[in-house]
């Protein structure tokens, strides 16, 4: 039996925001052009991103369809809830502050079927907002929806400049985020300096994820520092590992220090056999560094 394939698009609703996958029949679609489509909140707008590309059947039948591409008509509609949605935002703000509540407003944002609008916010907890829906209701005529997002969302939302003097990445072009931890930090051996290594948002920098795959290949077979290690013939203390010149420094059991590349340790394949003790750890590399400066 023949494969069936459909045809499917990219499709965003905030800038630098997730793409959601549509079907679309519509074969002239191209990136830039404006939709309607069916969200989780109702009819909104979006563009497309990603030009329609063949998938098979069996992969898009849980995927909604585009509803059509925008008429000028709909522009116009459109223009008009973005206005309302920018005095909703004001007034939503209002009956916040009335309310005393710890929460930042980030956006209104009024569907396009106005079947609801949705307010965005940051706050550092949970916050009871069940009045402020009451009130808005009242106000709106129509139904209110809240949405919580995280810290790092709350950031990509606000805009934010990085530590390298641009946009931040979540601002300019990175779409979902990733886990990121100590280990990354830790693997390209920086310092452990919170306010070197976290971003506006309060966590660790989504660029330490970048560079991760080559320096867990340039470390491939490398033991960690601390490490006890047979060695051609002698058990090692691994003092440094430096990841820039290539080369690992040990010290013997005589207490010679013995510097040796990346490429010779794995050519004899030393062999882990236990820890150091991150005191001895650092009494032996205040030694490597009294032997190298006197030469």
């Amino acid at each position: 039996m023949p494969e069936i394939y459909g045809n499917v698009c990219g499709v965003e609703f905030h800038p630098v925001g997730k793409l959601y996958l549509f079907t679309v029949d519509n074969q002239n679609l191209k990136p830039g052009d404006k939709v309607i489509a069916e969200t989780e909140f109702g009819l909104d707008v979006g563009t497309v991103r990603h030009a329609p590309v063949k998938m098979r059947i069996d992969q898009i039948e849980d995927i909604k369809p585009i509803l059509r591409k925008m008429t000028t008509e709909d522009e116009e509609k459109h223009k008009k809830n973005q206005k309302d949605s920018k005095d909703a935002f004001e007034q939503c703000l209002k009956k916040i502050k009335e309310h005393q509540l710890p929460m930042r407003l980030l956006e209104a944002r009024y569907m396009f079927d106005r079947s609801r609008i949705v307010f965005y916010f940051g706050a550092d907890s949970r916050v009871d907002f069940r009045e402020l829906v009451k009130d808005l209701a009242r106000m709106f005529k129509i139904r209110i929806e809240l949405r919580q997002v995280g810290i790092r969302d709350e950031v990509k939302m606000k805009g934010s400049m990085g530590l390298c003097g641009q946009l931040a990445c979540c601002v300019r072009f990175k779409r979902e985020f990733e886990s990121i931890t100590l280990k990354h930090a830790k693997k390209q051996q920086l310092l452990i300096n919170p306010a070197k290594i976290s971003g506006r948002c309060g966590r660790l920098l989504c660029c330490l994820a970048y560079e991760q795959q080559h320096y867990e290949e340039e470390l491939r077979d490398i033991p960690d520092e601390g490490s006890l290690i047979e060695y051609d013939g002698k058990t090692c203390k691994l003092l440094n590992v430096n990841i820039f010149l290539k080369q690992i420094s040990m010290v013997t059991d005589e207490g010679n220090i013995i510097k040796v590349p990346f490429d010779e340790f794995r050519k004899k394949q030393g062999l882990v056999i236990g820890e150091v003790s991150p005191e001895e750890l650092i009494k032996n590399k205040d030694e490597d560094i009294r032997i190298d400066e006197e030469g």
